[in-house]
């Protein structure tokens, strides 16, 4: 693996913490958490046809995209899902809390994911250092909760 990675994904975490706290401002300022969403969901798929467009990526054949199994298009389900629920959650838990939720949501469902190889992913059993690192998270989020 590059190590150049781990500040990449790094980063990729400390936005999503940021735009939790931004949506959530968002919600405020506007008055409802759905309208905010939407218009950032608009702003950020604005970003990606530009992106598109400027780089030129070709658009996949509607054969190709007939073929994708169907819970791979639960992806933008779940990322409304997430984007709702953060609006509504960011205030009343704070940031450390929601993140330190959401985090460890992630991980104990990606080690699930990991150990069965669901969705596509290649098999990475479970092993104590991965269950250890699962019970820790869940101990950092109780030390958050607390203090």
């Amino acid at each position: 693996m590059s190590w150049i990675l781990i500040p990449i994904a790094l980063l990729a975490g400390a936005c999503i913490a940021f735009q939790a706290g931004a949506n959530a401002q968002l919600k405020q300022t506007l008055g409802h958490g759905t309208v905010a969403l939407s218009l950032n969901s608009v702003i950020g798929l604005a970003a990606i046809l530009l992106y598109i467009l400027a780089s030129r990526v070709p658009w996949p054949a509607l054969d190709k995209m007939a073929d994708v199994p169907w819970w791979a298009w639960m992806g933008g389900l779940l990322g409304a899902a997430y984007g709702i629920t953060v609006i509504l959650l960011a205030k009343p838990l704070g940031a450390a809390m929601l993140m330190g939720l959401v985090v460890t949501g992630q991980l104990i469902t990606s080690v699930a994911l990991d150990h069965f190889g669901w969705i596509g992913f290649e098999l990475h059993p479970v092993n104590p250092w991965r269950a250890a690192g699962c019970v820790l998270m869940l101990c950092g989020l109780f030390l958050i909760s607390k203090f």
